[in-house]
């Protein structure tokens, strides 16, 4: 067998394998979680003509019957009702042929024409698996304008066997989230840039264009794709000014390049104009769990840590980072292009505040990279192939036990020993090699926080009590709301004043960890009903005025009774925080108009024996 057909034979088979893959994992519901919010634009577009989502009770009742989320975070409230989508368009304008496929065949098998319902699923899920097909094989071809048959054969299988990338095409993600997409995207983006770079042909750069703004689209921060192109055969200050040169030549082009990126982004800013008041609008805003902190990024937690380490779960990737190195020995024309879009994109995947990006296996945010990887891996074989045979058995060994290694943590991601976002260095260690996870391998995990934030706190023998810290208001004239009841000193809620003094103090200041468990208690005092004159303890972390997570205590739950002190008591765990200095704060509210006794006030903190790593 020649090189050409042992390439073509190796696509065929790659290609087999993920339909295959996505056959043995379809998931129960392609139109779920964040891929539910990608989607969301076609049918409240083109079915419930609602894109403000203002009549909120047609996703509630999407929602109850699919099952497409526990909460719904695929969306912003704003202020005077309706949402805005978290997600840009992007995503939903590569859905919309499928949608359309569903959207036709929904009544014909004799399915609801929701938008939702078991066709569109489908034909969403079968365009996966096309893009995810055409992204290989889009790729396979740029590797064989760089490389031997033979090289370009080992980068495609390194690519798809020994990283994340099956994982996250079959298995997890539905198929049908950002990563396959935007790899076809990368893919495109660099054969498109290698053939305008050989012919000039304005249709090559439109072509580019189209991709570049849908990826734009698709993901704002992809942005850093405009690199690839406008560095393309830069080596130094000589090849910058040609390369300036070549643009102004081809100006025109170069301007219906531009003019078609800003054509398909202008919907957006029409979107966020009409639904939000603003051109430009941050949907994540309101979410202080997620954004950039660009001053602060994860460098090393990304690429090392157990959590989610890129180089922790997907090993190969070490010599893909090499590889640049050889790129700029074999290919400076290339090198500048693919090393600064690799960098930049790096920094700004790592500088997201959710820098595990939930459950996934390795960094799933890096898998759009993984064409421009393939390149680097090239020229790290170009480089293996020329040494001696020690060497290449040597490496060559390594690279194989780290494909090995990483198709059996794929293996066991996916029997659920390897968590998708609680992994630590102690966990790892004790799972490493094994299919199966004990009770006492879990105790090592990181805390299981759940989506509704109703965690309960059931053994205090695995916590130290950190320090307390009380409100007894014992402070008589301070102000006509501190009173005295009985024999006890009190703060008075009212009409006038609904909330009570608060505690407050800096997540630092509580916990160095990774979690803590805040026992809030008070005693209260009611002279009317709790259902007739409601009242709860509030309890939140905030970035920049913005709650992690908020959670209440009802007075209809506290259970008390009239004319009399009652204690009451309950425990919330601190949520991910961005910044250490973020604050919790612990406080009464009332909602009622009657007045509300609050004494002794305290909050409890309670952190883990263990540092988990």
């Amino acid at each position: 067998m020649n090189n050409s057909k042992f390439l073509n034979a190796t696509l065929g088979f790659l290609l087999v394998l993920i339909v295959i893959s996505n056959f043995i994992f379809i998931p129960v519901n392609i139109l779920s979680w964040d891929v539910f919010g990608y989607y969301l634009y076609l049918p409240f577009t083109f079915i419930y003509n609602d894109l403000g989502l203002n009549n909120d009770a047609v996703i509630k009742a999407i929602i109850e019957q699919y099952h497409n989320t526990a909460t719904f975070y695929q969306a912003s409230q704003i202020e005077g009702g309706g949402y805005v989508m978290k997600y840009s368009m992007g995503l939903a304008v590569l859905y919309a042929p499928f949608f359309f496929i569903g959207h036709l065949l929904a009544p014909i098998l004799g399915y609801a024409q929701d938008g939702f319902s078991l066709p569109y699923q489908y034909a969403i899920f079968g365009g996966g698996i096309l893009y995810s097909m055409t992204g290989l094989w889009v790729l396979a071809k740029v590797l064989r304008q760089l490389f031997s048959d033979g090289i370009a054969s080992i980068a495609l299988i390194l690519v798809v066997l020994s990283t994340n990338y099956i994982v996250h095409i079959s298995m997890y993600g539905q198929n049908a989230m950002s990563h396959n997409h935007l790899f076809l995207a990368y893919a495109l983006i660099l054969w498109l840039t290698i053939q305008w770079h050989k012919t000039h042909k304005p249709t090559m750069l439109l072509f580019l264009g189209l991709v570049c703004g849908l990826s734009i689209l698709s993901r704002p921060s992809e942005i850093v794709c405009l690199l690839i192109p406008f560095l393309w055969g830069v080596t130094d200050k000589n090849t910058f000014r040609e390369k300036i040169k070549l643009l102004v030549v081809h100006k025109k082009q170069l301007l219906l390049f531009a003019l078609l990126i800003i054509a398909i982004g202008f919907p957006q800013l029409i979107y966020w104009k009409m639904y939000s008041g603003k051109w430009l609008f941050n949907s994540y805003g309101a979410n202080a769990g997620e954004g950039f902190e660009f001053l602060h990024p994860y460098l090393y937690e990304v690429l090392f840590s157990f959590r989610k380490g890129w180089l922790i779960y997907t090993p190969i990737m070490v010599f893909g980072i090499i590889g640049f190195y050889f790129t700029h020995k074999y290919n400076r024309s290339l090198f500048a292009a693919i090393f600064l879009y690799f960098a930049c994109n790096f920094y700004i995947v790592a500088s997201w505040s959710c820098w595990w990006y939930a459950q996934s296996f390795s960094q799933r945010a890096l898998i759009p990279s993984y064409p421009i990887m393939a390149i680097a891996l090239g020229y790290f074989l170009t480089w293996l192939q020329n040494r001696k045979l020690v060497m290449n058995v040597l490496l060559g060994t390594i690279m194989v036990s780290l494909s090995l290694l990483n198709i059996f943590q794929t293996i066991q991601y996916y029997k659920g020993v390897l968590h998708g976002d609680r992994m630590t260095r102690d966990y790892y260690m004790a799972t490493f090699g094994k299919l199966q996870a004990t009770d006492a391998d879990r105790q090592l995990l990181l805390i299981n926080r759940s989506f509704d934030g109703t965690e309960t706190f059931q053994d205090s023998s695995l916590y130290t009590m950190k320090y307390t810290e009380r409100l007894d208001f014992n402070i008589p004239g301070a102000s006509e709301n501190y009173v005295m009841i009985g024999d006890s000193s009190a703060f008075r809620l009212d009409s006038l004043t609904i909330y009570s003094p608060a505690i407050e103090r800096a997540y630092k200041l509580i916990t160095d960890e990774d979690h803590a468990w805040v026992r809030v208690s008070a005693d209260v005092y009611i002279t009317e009903d709790a259902a007739r004159n409601p009242f709860c303890a509030v309890t939140h972390l905030t970035h920049k005025g913005y709650a992690y997570k908020y959670k209440t205590f009802e007075s209809v739950d506290m259970k008390l009774a009239l004319n009399q002190w009652n204690k009451i008591s309950f425990d919330y765990l601190t949520p991910e925080v961005r910044r250490p200095s973020d604050p919790l704060k612990v406080y009464f509210w009332l909602m009622g108009s009657r007045p509300v006794y609050i004494d002794n006030l305290q909050v409890a903190i309670y952190t883990p024996h263990k540092l988990h790593s």
